[in-house]
């Protein structure tokens, strides 16, 4: 069978990225904490993956009334018998309110997609995750990400190379985007820090403490929560490393990211497996050349042969992500208010999207003043009306 190509007919990348970065996060807009609750509880049970969550919450009303539901219930919904069976025992075993507590003890926070009102690349996966738990700030995520991928067993042109590259990415405002591994990863990652830019790393284990795999980058973990930047996994808590984890990991990292750069990777490296998903994303995927004498450099080397672009700098990256056009699409976009009370629910709203009480609230203006600014403000297209009073930037 051949192989397919690493060539694809793309939307053009700076508009995919401007429309990217253009759309404001909100986090779990339109789920009361009940219904998170029982998100968190239904993930425990790891069978219940992102395709088979996406099936309860088609199916039934909410997802309190999924984790309830008897064998033949959960059976209508798509899931197979003997893994309904399976998991009407191992909810027996726990506690929803307990689990909420474990995340709060260590502050780990919980995003369910389906119910936030953002458009981030990771929705646009065929196979996107539902929820996801992280430590640190989300709101990277929709900054513009470059994943960079990479052999544990590295070389010190690996590590110098990639310290390059990074260097010159981070300062046009790439966020990197790892697995927190040994070796490429926590390179990656550390230098992304080390130059005062942002690094999101997807784990194939739990985020909570005792779960963080590898354990000698546990250290790493903290450094990028310490920094602003953030940790996540689709694993809930005190979930082990488990060896099919990482291929889902991987789909996340090239998910995030609109391209995979793939530093030193042999022919059988999971670093491949990121490239496959970064086009099967419709996605980019850049290679830095290896020696020939390198058996970590054919699995690179293959993939420039395939048609992965070759980079030798941080601009080959930069100006196949169009990202100067991206900058010059965005900057005109800046919301210009046209009074000061536009200006204070401008300000309001530039974290998170929010309640018209909450505006007010923040805003320090009456509530009959908020509504009225809204309304003229939804009129010229400066915020969104997300129904049930809320509202964000648009």
């Amino acid at each position: 069978m051949q192989q397919r190509p690493l060539v694809s007919s793309k939307p053009n990348t700076a508009d995919m990225l401007f429309y990217h970065v253009s759309i404001f996060m909100s986090i779990n807009n339109n789920i009361n904490e009940k219904e998170q609750t029982y998100w968190v509880a239904l993930s425990t049970f790891l069978k219940f993956g992102a395709k088979r969550l996406s099936y309860l919450q088609r199916h039934f009303p909410d997802m309190e009334t999924a984790y309830h539901a008897s064998a033949p219930e959960l059976f209508k919904a798509g899931i197979p018998e003997v893994v309904a069976l399976e998991f009407i025992e191992h909810r027996k075993k726990i506690n929803p309110n307990q689990e909420i507590e474990k995340l709060k003890k260590e502050n780990i926070n919980v995003l369910i997609l389906p119910y936030t009102n953002n458009h981030t690349l990771l929705r646009e996966m065929p196979d996107a995750p539902q929820i996801l738990y992280y430590k640190g700030d989300l709101s990277i995520f929709n900054n513009a990400c470059l994943a960079v991928v990479g052999s544990r067993k590295y070389s010190l042109y690996g590590q110098r190379a990639t310290e390059h590259i990074i260097h010159g990415c981070v300062a046009e405002k790439l966020t990197i985007v790892s697995g927190l591994a040994l070796g490429i990863d926590a390179i990656s990652h550390a230098a992304a820090i080390k130059n005062h830019g942002s690094t999101i790393a997807v784990l194939g284990s739990g985020v909570d403490n005792n779960s963080i795999y590898p354990a000698n980058n546990r250290y790493l973990a903290q450094e990028i929560i310490k920094t602003g930047n953030t940790i996540v996994s689709e694993f809930p808590f005190g979930t082990p490393a488990f060896k099919h984890h990482f291929p889902q990991r991987n789909r996340i990292i090239a998910g995030l990211s609109l391209g995979t750069l793939v530093v030193e990777a042999s022919q059988k490296s999971g670093a491949l497996i990121t490239a496959r998903y970064a086009l099967e994303y419709n996605r980019e995927v850049f290679a830095i050349p290896g020696s020939i004498f390198n058996d970590n450099a054919k699995g690179v080397n293959g993939l420039i042969k395939s048609g992965a672009k070759l980079v030798e700098s941080a601009q080959d990256v930069i100006s196949e992500l169009g990202l100067s056009e991206v900058k010059r699409k965005i900057e005109p976009k800046k919301l210009l208010p046209d009074n000061e009370f536009e200006a204070k629910i401008i300000t309001a709203l530039t974290e998170q999207s929010m309640h018209i009480n909450q505006i007010a609230k923040t805003s320090k203006l009456d509530t009959s003043v908020v509504n009225a600014t809204l309304l003229n403000m939804e009129l010229k297209k400066y915020v969104i009306n997300l129904g049930g009073g809320n509202y964000a930037l648009a």
